[in-house]
């Protein structure tokens, strides 16, 4: 995926610094790995924009780790899936999906309550490639226009409200140690396609017997 470099970049912190702590960066130091990530700052750094190639990505994605954590900083993980491109792009810096019901713990709702800081770590499996965003996240209840907006068509739940993700950075990890997986989804269309082939070839086969009869 490619970076735009933003001008204005120079006059503030880099972007990864919403990772790359104080904390994150004595341990880069100590580990050896700080003059790698320097050169990545000085350089094009972090995307803080929703680009075209991360919105392609987006859109063929069917599932979603929403991180979030409480005021006291215990940690939450929810997985949010639908059909692909349920994760859509409002604009340049603003993702939004429709919220259906679950099991009615509301953690995510409850920590956004008291701190919106939020993370979305998004796999493609099949690729071997994975994207993080750091940003803030809100809930948004009651904006029926928004809903219509966001909830996937054909999809038979009821949305119960919005959430907005307000993208402050993002990166590309490498594919190591990612194992190759395919969707349920993805696999039966391909045995489908294997299938219709095969019965061709059993029909011509047969024709060929035939004609030597």
């Amino acid at each position: 995926m490619s970076r735009i470099v933003d001008p204005a970049r120079t006059a503030r912190p880099p972007p990864s610094d919403v990772a790359f702590t104080p904390a994150v960066k004595a341990e880069q130091s100590r580990r050896g790995s700080r003059a790698v990530y320097r050169r990545v700052e000085e350089g094009d750094g972090w995307e803080t924009r929703i680009t075209p190639e991360l919105a392609a990505f987006l859109a063929e994605r069917n599932s979603v780790y929403l991180a979030t954590a409480s005021a006291a900083g215990q940690p939450y993980v929810q997985h949010r899936g639908g059909p692909r491109g349920f994760l859509r792009v409002i604009d340049e810096r603003t993702l939004g999906f429709a919220d259906f019901g679950g099991n009615r713990q509301y953690i995510t709702l409850g920590n956004l309550a008291e701190n919106d800081r939020a993370f979305l770590f998004v796999m493609d499996y099949a690729a071997r490639r994975r994207v993080k965003l750091w940003g803030r996240a809100r809930v948004v209840e009651g904006d029926a226009a928004l809903l219509g907006r966001l909830a996937p068509g054909g999809h038979a739940a009821r949305p119960e409200r919005a959430i907005l993700f307000e993208v402050e950075a993002w990166d590309v990890n490498c594919p190591q140690h990612i194992p190759v997986k395919l969707d349920a989804a993805d696999v039966e269309t391909r045995l489908e396609s294997l299938r219709h082939r095969v019965a061709e070839l059993e029909l011509e086969n047969q024709r060929l017997r035939a004609s030597k009869k």
